[in-house]
């Protein structure tokens, strides 16, 4: 037997093993059409390549592909590899230091050795999209992953937190889970100090470490609830509550989770709340919205809703100027 026909059905075995989670020796053997002897011997191989092939014994064993101490060669199928390379095309883009470069380090690299089929595919979805994107706060990945560990691993975490005032603290916390809204990236956290539930944008986070105080998890509010409601009324001047006549995923494919929240209300009605720093924009936001809307609070707003009518209705050509 060849060399190239040796290495074509260890590559098919490692696909076997990575297609689900256990195999017997007797099953692989008639996948592949040898024998099981044939089987030990390549996943010999595999193992000496890096990839972690695991036996079990006894009934209801067989071989399992496992986690290694290294990154082996990956084998991916030909949509595997399109997703992977749009993906990476996506991520050099976003929002994590260094990642963006990283993405595209690991695109060139896929790109390099695609089949051409594939690389005309790729780069057809390249050509034919555009993204769209707002200005994006970049974090430390070394914060997110020093972050993420502490999640993990329950241990307390210190930082210097810049304050919206622009002033800088050092702050101890016992950290929940992280929470994306796209754009940012917040921490839900015990904060030691204050003896409170606190979020943190992680942009604005320096000199972070783990400590080695482990403490005791607490019950805590769900994370990306408290987070929602953190960013889109805590920080504003004004918190409007209204009345939407549509169901609650028909306002939610509309407004973002970082712009406001959607409850639940009756007879085919939902409250949407949103927080804003000036009354106008508040009120024009309320009314883009394609359903009819009821001011709950504050009342300022409805006269703020009252004057963009009429200025509305100016613009159209319906009422007077002097009316505005």
């Amino acid at each position: 037997m060849t060399v190239e026909a040796t290495t074509e059905r260890v590559l098919r075995l490692l696909a076997l093993l990575q297609r689900r989670p256990s195999w017997t020796a007797a099953d692989l053997a008639a996948e592949l059409g040898v024998t099981d002897r044939c089987v030990r011997r390549d996943v010999r191989r595999l193992r000496a390549l890096g990839y972690p092939v695991h036996a079990v014994p006894g009934v209801g064993g067989g071989y399992q592909l496992g986690a290694g101490t290294r990154l082996p060669p990956l084998l991916l199928d030909d949509e595997e590899a399109i997703a992977t390379a749009v993906s990476l095309r996506l991520a050099s883009g976003g929002t994590i230091a260094g990642a963006g470069e990283a993405a595209l380090r690991a695109l060139t690299k896929l790109d390099q050795v695609m089949p051409a089929r594939l690389r005309a595919e790729v780069r057809a979805v390249h050509g034919s999209t555009e993204t769209l994107m707002g200005p994006v706060a970049e974090i430390d990945a070394e914060v997110l992953v020093t972050l993420a560990r502490a999640c993990r691993d329950a241990v307390r975490v210190r930082f210097t937190y810049e304050a919206r005032n622009g002033g800088q603290h050092e702050r101890t916390v016992e950290p929940v889970r992280m929470v994306t809204t796209g754009r940012r990236w917040y921490l839900m956290a015990w904060d030691v100090d204050r003896d409170d539930w606190r979020t943190f944008r992680l942009d604005r986070m320096a000199a972070a470490f783990a400590t080695t105080w482990r403490f005791r998890a607490r019950e805590h509010p769900d994370p990306v609830a408290f987070v929602q409601r953190a960013v889109t009324e805590a920080s504003y001047r004004y918190l409007a509550r209204a009345r939407v006549r549509a169901t609650v995923d028909q306002v939610r494919e509309v407004v973002p989770p970082q712009v406001g929240r959607v409850e639940d209300d009756r007879d085919g009605w939902c409250v949407l709340v949103v927080g804003g720093e000036r009354l106008d924009w508040l009120a024009a936001h309320l009314a883009r919205l394609s359903y009819e809307v009821e001011v709950v609070e504050p009342p300022e707003l409805r006269d703020a809703a009252a004057l963009l009518a009429r200025r509305l209705a100016a613009m159209a050509g319906t009422a007077s100027p002097d009316s505005v």
